[in-house]
């Protein structure tokens, strides 16, 4: 039986989106405006501004014909963090629409009054953000010093970065889907997200979510949650499926293309010389409980697809 990734489903509609950006709302260097005239430049569908603690759900460049979805960045330090230490839980919130039950509205302030001693400290804030209509993902894992056994008990997330553009500009962090796979092999359904978490102008419009939707509010943030994307910081990725005990990738020419799974080594196919790989193939050996695929193009960028369930 053919298995298809639902991102690449027959008659699929390909929307490019931002899912995390900051501007002067919070501690954005630059103003709403400016920010989404730039996505609007690069041929983006969609951004949600997810300025710190600080919910946005407007338009502020409305000409530009840019979806907003609703969201926030929220934040959660655990004790030690402080001086120069990092160890923080940091999760984007977006909402549906208000008729889908998101009870945040536009400029909502958000507090939290000390620290989570752990992940278990963190559950009973997702769970308030869920039932408020809105979605979570995990943000930055390796920049906010959390390895997957601090998080991997967490409920409610539909997925966590995979590509942060920032963090990979400044600190050579979340570059390539550090923890999914451990993350994965627990079987959570988690979804992998590119992101940018720009803070200046150098850092927007590097990494985003290709999603399979209709250009609304409720259609992406449902695309989001069932997995219907895959996530880039360049190449383009057509096809990903598994037919009669093989899966295949179809992608933009790349140096490689190929497949990621648990405690496995990764299945490559290279062209090192020409970077012209627009296929690959692999039959799959008994056991694998999911099989993912990932190609890399000649300047060394990266797109991932969501993983097909074996």
């Amino acid at each position: 039986m053919k298995i298809v990734q639902s991102a690449f489903a027959p008659g699929a509609k390909t929307l490019k989106g931002a899912l995390h950006v900051h501007t002067t709302r919070s501690d954005g260097a630059d103003s709403p405006e400016s920010v989404l005239r730039l996505y609007a430049s690069k041929g983006y569908d969609f951004v949600a501004l997810t300025d710190h603690n600080v919910y946005n759900t407007k338009n502020f460049a409305p000409d530009t014909n840019l979806l907003i979805i609703p969201g926030v960045e929220r934040d959660f330090d655990m004790p030690d963090s402080k001086n120069s230490l990092v160890h923080t839980f940091h999760t984007v919130a977006l909402g549906r629409s208000p008729e889908r039950g998101n009870r945040y509205v536009h400029d909502q302030r958000f507090s939290f009054k000390g620290t989570v001693a752990d992940q278990r400290a963190v559950q009973p804030l997702l769970d308030e953000i869920h039932g408020a209509g809105n979605v979570t993902f995990l943000c930055h894992p390796e920049w906010s010093g959390t390895p997957a056994r601090e998080f991997d008990q967490m409920q409610g997330h539909f997925g966590m970065e995979i590509w942060n553009s920032g963090c990979a500009l400044d600190n050579d962090q979340d570059t390539n889907a550090a923890y999914w796979d451990e993350i994965l092999g627990l079987g959570k359904g988690w979804h992998g997200i590119a992101v940018d978490d720009g803070h200046t102008m150098r850092q927007h419009a590097l990494g985003w979510v290709a999603v399979n939707a209709d250009k609304t509010i409720d259609a992406v943030i449902d695309a989001l949650v069932s997995g219907a994307f895959y996530s880039s910081c360049g190449p383009e990725i057509y096809g990903f499926y598994v037919d009669d005990g093989k899966a295949v990738v179809e992608c933009s020419p790349c140096l490689f293309a190929g497949f990621a799974f648990a405690r496995k080594p990764s299945s490559l196919t290279w062209d090192r010389e020409n970077a012209g790989v627009t296929r690959a193939e692999f039959a799959i050996p008994e056991g694998l409980p999911y099989l993912r695929a990932i190609v890399k193009d000649a300047q060394g960028r990266r797109a991932w697809t969501n993983p097909i369930r074996l």
